[in-house]
């Protein structure tokens, strides 16, 4: 058991502190980023040691990602019988095991499992720290949890890959799995150490029914055909975004040094501004956040195809760059203002399962586009899903955050 005082399920605003949980809820995110972003430059070249093909190794990084997609429904089962707590820790180790596969083996098949047994270890940990925050952090306080939630996650993702760097230039390429290792366990280590939520137990009464995944589904159908949909449309376009910065570079014949640099200071921008973001959320209301992070990202697609050179692709790529980084915990925010306190775990399961498939279908359905079109008209399509996914939640989000209304 933790040595930290349970924390009520809905803290008063003006009691809550972020100090009290910072490290942590948002110290395991950071680790988890680390742990995670230092393997997955590395995943292609070892399934190229292991004399896989070039489609065999960009197959085996999507079962990270489409280990992450299948997972997420029994995610919210685990979570619903062990606890945030448990499952965060069920996460870091069953992650801890996917890597260690990876590292000791000299075979593909069990490289790929490793590799898969992390993607599902994502969709435990993702959704067992946002039902842990939706709970634990007052509503007026929410949205800027959530971005930095999101935004410690990155950070941890940015910082990986050149630990990971490191660590291989100096002990060779298994050692990247290894830095992977200590990461994740790191972050289970200090996830077990959450404070206890006190689950209030309503005064007289009949008991609440107990919440089933199928009856969880049903009664928030609504949501899940409005607002769901406009989410799987921004998690579609952000997941295209990352493709369509190097394809356009390729396509004006840039050096890869400058189209690295390009593409970091678009993920620099992103990463100083979630809070801010976070803090319009909960004053403002989210379509303050929602509806401007879709149309900047809309119109910066749909502007990237008359670039001619580093300086306006630099131009786009830092405008796509804010409308992201705006948008930093958007997501999770409004997953978790439509949760409901009973099932809470199965109806957020269900919210990142559309947010992944979003996900995976997008860079889907651009290389689709870019097939059969052309490069230019699969951006600017992607463009064109950005503007009508503001105008899906410009209809259906609020205009005042919860804790006004």
């Amino acid at each position: 058991m933790s040595s930290e005082p349970p924390l009520p399920d809905t803290a008063p605003a003006g009691e809550f502190s972020f100090r009290r949980i910072a490290i942590p809820a948002f110290g395991p995110s950071l680790l988890f980023g680390i742990g995670e972003g230092a393997i997955l430059p590395i995943v292609p070249l070892v399934v190229r040691d292991l004399h896989g093909s070039v489609s065999m190794a960009a197959f085996v990084v999507t079962l990270i990602s489409l280990g992450s997609l299948l997972n997420n429904i029994p995610a919210s089962v685990i979570t619903m019988r062990s606890g945030e707590r448990g499952a965060i820790v069920a996460a870091g180790l069953w992650s801890a095991l996917g890597m260690a596969l990876c590292l000791l083996t000299h075979s593909l098949a069990p490289f790929a499992a490793g590799c898969f047994m992390v993607g599902m270890s994502q969709a435990v940990y993702n959704l067992a720290r946002q039902s842990y925050l939706t709970e634990a952090v007052p509503v007026a306080y929410r949205a800027r949890a959530m971005s930095t939630l999101g935004g410690s996650m990155r950070i941890g993702m940015f910082i990986g890959p050149f630990v990971s760097a490191a660590a291989v230039h100096l002990y060779g390429i298994s050692a990247a799995f290894v830095v992977g290792i200590v990461g994740v366990l790191c972050a289970a280590a200090i996830g077990a150490r959450l404070p206890d939520l006190e689950h209030a137990v309503p005064a007289g009464g009949p008991a609440a029914a107990p919440a089933t995944l199928r009856s969880t589904l049903a009664s928030h159908r609504r949501v899940f055909a409005t607002v769901g949909v406009g989410v799987l449309l921004v998690s579609a376009v952000r997941a295209s975004r990352q493709a369509v910065i190097p394809l356009w570079a390729d396509h004006l014949l840039l050096a890869p040094a400058v189209t690295s640099l390009i593409y970091g200071c678009a993920g620099g921008i992103e990463m100083l501004i979630f809070y801010p973001a976070g803090q319009v959320m909960d004053r403002k209301g989210r379509r303050w956040v929602a509806v401007p992070s879709m149309l900047i990202i809309g119109a910066a697609m749909l502007c990237l195809p008359f670039t001619r050179g580093a300086v306006t692709l630099l131009a786009a790529a830092t405008a796509i760059g804010f409308g992201n980084g705006i948008g930093s915990g958007l997501v999770m925010t409004l997953g978790a203002d439509h949760a409901p306190r009973h099932g809470r775990a199965y109806f957020l399961g269900a919210w990142r399962f559309l947010s992944d498939v979003g996900a995976s279908g997008g860079p889907a359905l651009l290389s689709v586009l870019v097939a059969g079109l052309s490069l230019s008209g699969g951006i600017a399509a992607t463009g064109v899903m950005a503007l009508l996914a503001a105008a899906m939640l410009g209809r259906w989000v609020p205009t005042h955050s919860p804790a006004r209304r």
